[in-house]
């Protein structure tokens, strides 16, 4: 008796997983939607039924799926029926609309894969499913059924930049040291699950996201690895910083040594299989771990190997070889735990390449020193003249 006792208190000691283990960043979400029925209408007295409710979704920045998951799992989510019409009332209320709270970045497709829309901003909304209309004369006063769909909230993250890199590069440390994010940092790969988003902040208050995700392997665009699944979350930021290991990079024992020029191509391939329109986007490398001793000869080898890649690509391995060769607009060498300057170095260069973006995308925008100088000019044209 005293040893199934014991045996039944330890099975309920038994440790769960770490937190950190158990839980999962949720970018995706299946959902079974129902707009309310329409309310019947009374013949008698050309009485009309409320419109049944619609199922939309709406904008907000703090909203998250992981909520959304764990409210409506399993269930179906409907909006109310529209109100009958009756003898002391002739128009029916309409049935209550049912909002969901989504983060903004989601795409919503239908069952059979047509998009219904993106929310980029605050407040924007989507009809996931209509309700259907009150009885009136046209229908013989019987109210309609709503609109009822499978659909599909897909999120990928917006941020102005997106880290890509293998495991172990350094991306977290860069994040933390960069930004205000607190990611979780070891000495061993693979210790980013999900992705971190944090803000980098300027003395003028300029603010620029960035976004660090899961370290990619070789075929991660075949479902390889940890990130594999949060590719996509790259075609929503502006700019790619690339983040190589200036010692470059081995997985296991049984898998080869890349360089860390190796590693760059591999990076360069694994987008381009992925969706070859990622190589458009402005790319910065910031080559890590330059704190390392004799780690400064490898780097020069690095930068003169980049501004002859076309000479040298042939002679690569097949498995590594690009059909095309991402443009690097800078190549900067930094330690993300160990130099600020280079860290305030590659922010500088961000910001910089980020506005050169923005006035490429949006030439209409003027900058700020620019509205001044303009407005300074104005005044001088229109102030009173001095004799």
């Amino acid at each position: 008796m005293v040893f199934i006792f014991r045996s039944l208190c330890a099975a309920k000691q038994i440790k769960r997983p770490r937190s950190y283990l158990r839980s999962k960043f949720i970018d995706s979400v299946r959902l079974h939607v129902k707009g309310g029925t329409g309310g019947t209408g009374l013949p008698k007295y050309g009485g009309l039924g409320g419109q049944g409710g619609c199922v939309y979704c709406c904008g907000n920045e703090n909203a998250s799926l992981q909520n959304i998951l764990s409210l409506y799992r399993g269930k179906t989510v409907s909006a109310g029926h529209g109100e009958d019409s009756r003898k002391t009332k002739i128009v029916g209320n309409p049935g209550a609309d049912l909002k969901l709270e989504v983060p903004l970045g989601v795409t919503v497709y239908r069952e059979d894969g047509k998009e219904l829309g993106t929310i980029d901003k605050e407040d924007e909304t989507i009809i996931l499913a209509r309700g259907g209309p009150g009885g009136n004369k046209e229908n013989n006063f019987l109210g309609h059924f709503g609109q009822i769909h499978h659909v599909r909230l897909d999120l990928k993250l917006i941020a102005d930049i997106g880290l890509v890199g293998f495991p172990n590069a350094g991306k977290s440390s860069l994040l933390k040291a960069i930004s205000r994010a607190k990611p979780r940092i070891a000495s061993y790969p693979f210790t980013t699950i999900k992705p971190n988003k944090g803000i980098i902040l300027f003395d003028d208050h300029r603010q620029i996201s960035i976004a660090d995700l899961p370290g990619l392997i070789e075929g991660a665009h075949v479902n390889i690895g940890l990130g594999h699944k949060f590719l996509k979350h790259v075609e929503r930021t502006k700019l790619l910083l690339f983040i190589a290991d200036v010692q470059g990079f081995q997985l296991s024992p049984k898998h080869p040594l890349r360089s860390c020029l190796e590693t760059v191509l591999l990076l360069n391939k694994e987008l381009e299989l992925y969706n070859p329109d990622l190589l458009e986007k402005p790319a910065i490398l910031a080559v890590n771990k330059m704190d390392l001793e004799g780690t400064q000869e490898t780097y020069n080898k690095l930068v003169d190997s980049y501004e002859k890649i076309d000479e040298i690509i042939h002679d690569m391995p097949e498995e590594i070889r690009p059909n095309k060769i991402i443009s690097f607009t800078d190549i900067i060498s930094i330690s993300a735990l160990k130099d600020k300057e280079s860290i305030q170095k590659l922010k500088t260069t961000l910001r910089r390449r980020l506005d050169e973006y923005a006035e490429e995308n949006n030439p209409h925008i003027i900058e700020p020193k620019q509205l001044l100088k303009k407005s300074r000019v104005v005044l001088r044209e229109k102030g009173p003249k001095v004799t």
